[in-house]
């Protein structure tokens, strides 16, 4: 193990741990990392072919970091620096170098290039799957639109292209559509695809389906999704249009069809949590960069850790660790 410098023995010395540090200590304990380096180690560069890299652990870790603490590459650097929890989690010592901006930005231009974003959401599913936390036997679908910069005040004079804008109620949006597969026991996300914001939900709906499930459940937006699917064994739980059911007259087929959407949405409510995470919890209210292939490899990597913060507390009580508390 490296030996600390006298600033971080000082810092770890210290009382009372904070919020963040009491994540990453869970964050530690639960994410797969030799099946994550696993995946990346074929592409990420040796010693011998120029400046020698930093290490592979290293930099994952900071990469995790960015998307955790919402940091662009320059915050992330001024981060290392500044904020000892950072380094340490890192592997890293102020008595040596520490990755600048076009480091972390290379390395995430790396698994970019090779969609490795997509193989760390498979990896991290599949060890969840291993732990049954992942069970498959029902989906849940839905999508949120994911707003980006709708100001032309940049290099190029304009919106970004591959986004575009659709009215949703009385409001118009501008940017990008994430659509998700969520599983209907657990509600982890399984399959993410992107579209610009003016796509209809339901069309992405075959490719959100892993094939393995029985039950689908939806929002009235995904109205004749089961002609879409070539598929005769599922079955459909698609939410009924409000003014639908308040066209109804007041009788106890009414009460009974209320029931039936109440007990609909009680499952459908489980494909809300993971947006929840990754807007509020790790900070995505815009998308960070242009064109969609980018800001997929991003939700694609955002969902995957949403999906282990998620069943942190379950994976920590199947290895016994107690959930570290603050002093």
């Amino acid at each position: 193990m490296k030996q600390m410098s006298f600033s971080d023995a000082e810092y770890a010395g210290k009382r009372k741990k904070t919020r963040r540090e009491l994540f990453l200590e869970e964050m530690e304990l639960v994410v797969p990392w030799k099946a994550l380096l696993k995946v990346i180690e074929p592409f990420y560069p040796v010693a011998g072919n120029g400046r020698r890299p930093y290490p592979l652990a290293t930099m994952l870790r900071v990469h995790l970091m960015q998307n955790w603490f919402a940091l662009s590459d320059p915050a992330m650097e001024e981060a290392l620096y500044e904020i000892a929890s950072l380094r340490i989690f890192a592997g890293l010592d102020l008595r040596e170098a520490i990755p600048d901006e076009t480091t972390i930005l290379n390395f995430r231009h790396l698994l970019e290039e090779y969609d490795l974003a997509e193989e760390i959401l498979k990896q991290v599913n599949a060890h969840l799957t291993r732990k049954g936390l992942l069970l498959k036997r029902g989906s849940i679908v839905d999508a949120k639109i994911i707003a980006a910069p709708s100001s032309t005040k940049n290099a190029q004079g304009e919106r970004d292209p591959e986004m575009h804008q659709a009215k949703k109620g009385n409001q118009w949006h501008f940017g990008m559509k994430a659509h998700i597969g969520v599983d209907a026991d657990s509600g982890l996300v399984h399959t993410v695809t992107t579209t610009p914001a003016n796509e209809s939900d339901v069309a992405q709906v075959a490719d959100l389906l892993h094939g393995k499930e029985e039950h689908v459940y939806a929002d009235s937006g995904y109205r004749g999704a089961a002609s879409r699917v070539d598929r005769e064994d599922l079955q459909w739980h698609i939410a009924a249009r409000p003014s639908d059911i308040a066209k109804m007259a007041e009788s106890r087929a009414k009460a009974r069809v209320q029931k039936q959407e109440h007990r609909k949405a009680s499952v459908r409510a489980k494909v809300e949590h993971p947006f929840r995470v990754i807007k509020r919890q790790f900070g995505l209210m815009k998308v960070r960069f242009r064109g969609l292939d980018k800001n997929t490899a991003h939700l694609l990597t955002l969902f995957a850790l949403s999906n282990l913060w998620m069943a942190r507390k379950k994976l920590m009580a199947m290895m016994g660790a107690v959930r570290p508390q603050a002093a």
